[in-house]
């Protein structure tokens, strides 16, 4: 079985700074692609950042520049820094990892609550 742990999430007052983690554990052959995804009350889930396994990222147009995903690949964990948060930032923060187990599939956290106050 796989299991995923997310930390981090939290009140911040905007401009702030948040860092979250998500670790996965358990029996696989290997992580794919990691990535964090978001959903807001009343709003679709969206797609705030990926990282695959060879570093390459990818950002939602509305973080660039303020969000940073990386990963320690010895630790089987995937990180999220977020600079400059804004109160439109705030929603439940989830990390999506694809994992060869050795069948590839997508595995989601239980999500962390980020709040961004005005």
């Amino acid at each position: 079985q796989v299991q995923l742990v997310e930390s981090g999430g939290g009140l911040v007052q905007a401009g702030g700074s948040l860092r979250l983690s998500c670790a996965a554990s358990g029996r696989f052959f290997g992580i794919n692609a990691m990535g964090w995804h978001r959903q807001a009350p009343g709003k679709q889930r969206e797609l705030v950042a990926t990282i695959t396994s060879g570093g390459s990222t990818n950002y939602a147009d509305s973080v660039k520049g303020r969000f940073t995903v990386s990963r320690d690949n010895a630790k089987n964990t995937a990180y999220l820094q977020m600079n400059s948060l804004k109160p439109e930032d705030t929603a439940a923060y989830y990390c999506r990892v694809v994992i060869v187990t050795p069948r590839i599939s997508d595995y989601w956290g239980q999500g962390t609550q980020v709040t961004v106050s005005s």
